[in-house]
């Protein structure tokens, strides 16, 4: 009895999930990173205001996504325009004591309207806005105004419904969601197979041939007190094919397996050969399907030969004689053949 094998397989799926969890992570952590330099809380959820915050103060407090009511805007009779497409129209309005341009989509203005009585919108705060200053020296052309004189009766801050709610905003926010939304996905599954490795799918997978948590049981047992071959990472025990390398973990009982077969992959960069590692597929009945992937040659050509001789219904080799006896094993086109069968007829 070797007991560096006790409990081997499931000390394997927690040692595979803990080095899983260091993506989503790390993720999480790079993303609560940047948010100490970008308003990236603020923009997922804009700051609900009333008339008693000022722009330049929510501005200060890296508040710049915000939600209000804005009331009695007015149409500038200008809008702002990219490659020919209208992305916003220009209005102002009056917002405590200060005169703001605030820029609305043009669904939400329902293309320039000549004045909107109340709106509830989500914008990004901006200061010294370049598209605010053009606007402001257009209208002090307008009404013959000094470009001092309207910049002192206009604040420098602008409140801009596009780039708060617009398409790219929202799609960033959505991403964002999903991204954040599964890493916490990733970590609790992980955190679950590591504490019941019988629940990982490796396990699961062993459904169609009984009770998982009773095969891993026995597989460990066996692997514990009767290893009959074993590599750096794959073994076998009287009754089960066993695979714990860094790519994953695999337990199939040897006589559900029907086919076996090696690939070769060619390593190189440019015109210089490094290696050939190999590959060994194995397909177990009930559409089971393991990878054993960057082995040698000789590891897996034995895994195949005691393969083979455990269990002589063992299709070995890739062909295409082989291929479609393992596709009438598994009737892979039953369903198929019933449906032609059926319209056949009805024709």
């Amino acid at each position: 009895m070797n007991n560096d094998y006790r409990n081997y397989i499931s000390k394997s799926i927690r040692s595979f999930y803990s080095r899983r969890l260091v993506s989503p992570l790390l993720f999480l952590l790079l993303l609560a990173a940047i948010s100490f330099f970008f308003p990236i809380v603020n923009m997922m959820f804009p700051t609900a205001v009333t008339e008693g915050d000022s722009f330049a103060k929510l501005y200060d407090v890296r508040s710049q996504y915000i939600r209000l009511d804005l009331h009695q805007l007015y149409f500038t009779g200008y809008k702002k325009s990219i490659l020919g497409f209208d992305i916003g129209y220009f209005y102002y309005t009056m917002y405590g004591d200060d005169c703001v341009v605030v820029l609305l989509r043009p669904k939400t203005c329902q293309q320039g309207l000549p004045e909107i009585e109340e709106l509830n919108v989500i914008g990004q705060i901006i200061h010294n806005a370049t598209s605010e200053q053009k606007l402001l020296s257009h209208l002090a052309d307008d009404l013959s105004w000094t470009s001092e004189g309207i910049h002192n009766i206009m604040s420098s801050y602008m409140l801009s419904e596009p780039a708060g709610n617009g398409i790219r905003i929202n799609l960033l926010r959505l991403f964002i969601e999903l991204a954040v939304l599964y890493s916490v996905v990733c970590i609790l599954l992980d955190l679950l197979y590591i504490i019941r490795p019988d629940f990982s799918p490796a396990i699961r997978k062993l459904a169609p041939y009984g009770n998982p948590k009773k095969i891993l049981a026995v597989a460990e047992e066996e692997l514990l007190t009767l290893p009959q071959l074993a590599t750096e990472d794959m073994f076998i025990t009287e009754h089960f094919f066993i695979e714990t390398s860094g790519y994953g973990v695999a337990v199939v009982p040897i006589q559900k397996i029907i086919w076996i077969y090696k690939y070769s992959t060619l390593h190189k960069f440019l015109w210089h050969h490094f290696s050939i590692s190999y590959t060994l597929y194995i397909t177990g009945e009930k559409r089971q399907y393991i990878k054993c992937p960057k082995n040698t040659k000789t590891n897996i050509d034995g895994i195949m030969d005691y393969l083979a001789e455990a269990n002589h219904n063992i299709l070995v080799g890739f062909s295409e004689e082989n291929r479609k006896a393992v596709e009438e094993i598994q009737g892979d086109f039953v369903l198929i053949r019933k449906l032609m069968a059926f319209l056949s007829k009805r024709i």
